[in-house]
């Protein structure tokens, strides 16, 4: 059970409509989303940092940053989420994803690209920092406004770790499992 109580509907009308803008027409509002609408003003914030938009990196890359950023901060709630709804979407294999949630993310056959956003959100999560070898990876495969959403996104994708483990989230019905 969550720490704290989600909005149950109905809801108010601007958690409805705030709701509505962000989710698939016919899925629920994610548990995520209704407990942090708890708060109208911690909500509005938080999507004002989403980071919900195209940006300049390929769906694929974004939800590399994001899977891995999830994996490796223990996030088995938004992991769940991303997976169900977009691996598939953007060609991630079952051993791509399982990747993505090891120690042995090597084993694969991963772009220069995909390399370096890996061990970005790699060293991010370990050290706060980017080593030099990562960082001229990034610089060769890169445009520095990529570089900048990259670090934007596993950063973000931290707080939502912070929110999801801190709060307890149950992972949503539907919402793939993340390997151990």
């Amino acid at each position: 059970m969550a720490r704290i109580a989600p909005l149950e509907p109905p809801y108010p009308p601007e958690a409805q409509a705030a709701f509505d803008a962000i989710m698939p027409k016919g899925v629920e509002p994610l548990l995520l989303f209704r407990t942090l609408a708890v708060s109208p003003r911690v909500y509005q914030r938080f999507r004002a940092g989403s980071l919900l938009d195209r940006g300049p990196l390929s769906l694929r890359e974004r939800e590399i940053a994001i899977d891995r950023t999830c994996a490796v901060t223990g996030c088995a709630y938004e992991w769940g989420v991303h997976v169900a709804f977009f691996a598939a979407r953007v060609g991630l294999t079952k051993e791509e994803i399982a990747a993505l949630a090891s120690p042995a993310v090597d084993a694969l056959a991963w772009s220069p690209r995909e390399r370096a956003i890996i061990a970005l959100c790699d060293e991010l999560n370990a050290t706060t920092r980017i080593s030099d070898a990562t960082w001229d990876a990034l610089r060769v495969a890169f445009a520095a406004e990529e570089i900048l959403e990259l670090i934007a996104l596993a950063g973000f994708y931290r707080t939502v770790a912070y929110f999801a483990n801190g709060l307890e989230l149950a992972p949503e019905p539907y919402g793939a499992p993340l390997p151990r």
